[in-house]
């Protein structure tokens, strides 16, 4: 990210559009010196917050695209997003009743999109669109695009001969640090839009019963598991024996 352009590109769009720092300042809630600094390019000295702030006070979007020296991030997280929908993959064939189809795309309307897996459990007409997530970054967008897959998940069903009665959404998120802290501090969303857990999809997968939403976090470090933490391995050393002992050994011997 260039703070030098970035800042002139936000006061080139508050001239034009011909508000003052100081209204700006008020609008997106920070001071006016904030906003003095943020077009002058001095960026180091202010939290992303506030720059995302003024940005959304300016109808701007800012997109911040991390790039790894001598490496490729997208290559590293298409690997891990690959092994989160081969456990996925695998755990739901362990489940009597249900079929699965990986990477199913759709278009209706303008409205299309690649659902990562779509399960089916013929018995009862329950569909399951699996939603899977190495890295939690926009709420919003998330919450459009299940809304999009549950509206248009019969249609999408039966464009594969499924008869769905009903349609539920499950979010998997790789369990990290960092995906741990956003879901705290959205928690309120998660579970107003997403009610249930990986527990409870545990038990309706079982038995599928009536639509559920839900959200839950999947340790792709030890095989996998809802709502279950990765393992920690602790490397434990053997005491080195005293000089007293290592005498009475050899005498013993």
């Amino acid at each position: 990210m260039d703070d030098q352009r970035l800042g002139a590109a936000l006061r080139a769009v508050r001239v034009r559009r011909g508000r003052t720092q100081k209204e700006l300042a008020v609008e997106a809630g920070i001071s006016s010196s904030a906003v003095s600094l943020i077009e002058r390019g001095h960026l180091d000295t202010l939290s992303l917050l506030v720059l995302r702030r003024v940005a959304a006070a300016l109808d701007i979007r800012i997109e911040v695209d991390p790039r790894l020296r001598g490496g490729d991030i997208d290559r590293l997280l298409n690997a891990g997003h690959a092994r989160l929908h081969e456990e996925l993959a695998h755990f739901l064939d362990q489940l009597p009743g249900w079929v699965h189809a990986p990477e199913v795309s759709f278009s209706f309307y303008g409205e299309r999109g690649v659902i990562d897996i779509l399960a089916f459990h013929e018995e009862s007409g329950s569909l399951l669109i699996i939603e899977l997530k190495t890295e939690l970054v926009s709420f919003e967008d998330l919450l459009t695009t299940m809304d999009i897959r549950m509206r248009l998940g019969k249609r999408i069903a039966h464009e594969r001969g499924w008869a769905a009665n009903t349609v539920s959404c499950w979010v998997v998120v790789a369990e990290t640090a960092p995906n741990r802290r956003r879901r705290a501090s959205h928690r309120a969303l998660l579970r107003s839009a997403f009610p249930a857990n990986g527990t409870a999809m545990r038990a309706w997968l079982a038995r599928p019963t009536s639509p559920i939403r839900a959200f839950s976090l999947w340790s792709i470090s030890n095989g996998g598991g809802a709502n279950r933490p990765a393992a920690l391995v602790r490397r434990v050393r053997r005491p080195k024996p005293s000089a007293k002992a290592a005498e009475s050994a050899a005498q013993a011997a």
